[in-house]
């Protein structure tokens, strides 16, 4: 964080650069989720059965998920509640200290996880990876990855 009082305000090649980046942004979210909205999922609730999937046991503690998918502790459980009625998840006490919740994915969970996946990948190469060269997805990558470093010290979802 800058203590300085005075602006450094974006030049014009940095303004564009981060216009381009804001509207790219925005539209590949909406790109990603449209694909899945045809199935009757929306990317954030994709976003868990995914990250889900791949932790030990497909069973992560409902703070450190919130982390992952940068949501907030509530927005998480209201998204869990849905997945939970459909069979997807389920919430369980920690095993390791029985005091905090942990989503676990269901095997209906995982059967359809792995159906929305190819739909997913499909639409993550169509709308971005294929778009781009090797290198600029490279570097695309190296340069997000700073930001969570930098930003996820400071996050801490609510």
């Amino acid at each position: 964080m800058t203590t300085s009082t005075a602006t450094r305000w974006l030049s014009p090649a940095e303004q564009a650069s981060w216009r381009s980046y804001l509207r790219g942004s925005r539209l590949l979210m909406e790109a990603l989720d449209s694909a899945l909205v045809e199935h009757g999922v929306r990317l954030t609730e994709y976003e868990i059965l995914s990250m889900l999937s791949e932790a030990p046991g497909g069973r992560l503690r409902m703070s450190v998920l919130a982390g992952l998918v940068v949501q907030s502790r509530s927005r998480l459980t209201h998204t869990a509640t849905r997945l939970e009625r459909l069979g997807w998840v389920e919430r369980r006490s920690c095993l390791e200290d029985r005091r905090g919740v942990e989503l676990t994915l269901t095997p209906t969970g995982r059967k359809v996880l792995e159906d929305l996946a190819r739909t997913h990948v499909t639409s993550v190469r169509e709308n971005f990876v294929d778009l781009l060269t090797p290198e600029q997805f490279r570097v695309v990558g190296e340069a997000m990855e700073t930001v969570v470093r930098a930003l996820s010290e400071q996050h801490t979802p609510r």
